[in-house]
């Protein structure tokens, strides 16, 4: 067993690129934290996520210091930034995307158990305060990531990406009715 080269690995995507043309959106809301919108915008481009709606914050992917997490891959991934969570689910929504918040609430359902394969736009919240309360009454559901360990949430940014993950799980292999 060998690592691939730059070569093996471009020849691997493109083969799991042509098993999908299902669409995934991204919206964050009032992500304050640098290095956790680059990190979310670095997985956003490795999972083909189209575009990315940056709401209610300062911090947007021009930031220098989103820049040194993202390391390049900004350039992948279309983004609007929004003065509201409202505005970004409008332009959501009238793009023809389905929204499904990760939070932690009383109705969420494990992510697992949502239906992912229509298009959809993953909303995450602030890093202490998560999705507001506006928000949640906005979005079509609310999926939660279950976990097993002592530690009650996950850093905003792994969140997202273990989202974004289960939504291309879903699209290459959808669950069962």
């Amino acid at each position: 067993m060998k690592q691939l080269d730059s070569t093996g690995m471009k020849r691997l995507h493109r083969e799991w690129r042509r098993k999908t043309d299902a669409r995934l959106a991204l919206m964050v809301e009032g992500v304050q934290g640098p290095f956790n919108l680059g990190s979310m915008i670095r997985t956003a481009a490795a999972y083909r996520v189209e575009h990315l709606w940056v709401a209610a914050t300062d911090t947007v992917p021009t930031n220098p210091k989103v820049g040194k997490t993202a390391l390049g891959t900004d350039r992948y991934v279309e983004w609007t930034a929004t003065e509201t969570a409202n505005e970004a689910i409008g332009l959501a929504r009238k793009a023809g995307f389905r929204l499904v918040a990760i939070e932690l609430t009383d109705q969420a359902r494990p992510l697992d158990q949502v239906d992912l394969s229509v298009p959809t736009c993953l909303v995450l919240g602030h890093e202490d305060r998560g999705v507001t309360a506006a928000t949640l009454g906005a979005v079509d559901e609310v999926a939660f990531l279950p976990q097993l360990g002592k530690v009650g949430s996950l850093n905003v940014a792994t969140a997202g990406s273990i989202a974004m993950y289960e939504a291309r799980r879903q699209h290459l292999s959808p669950p069962a009715p």
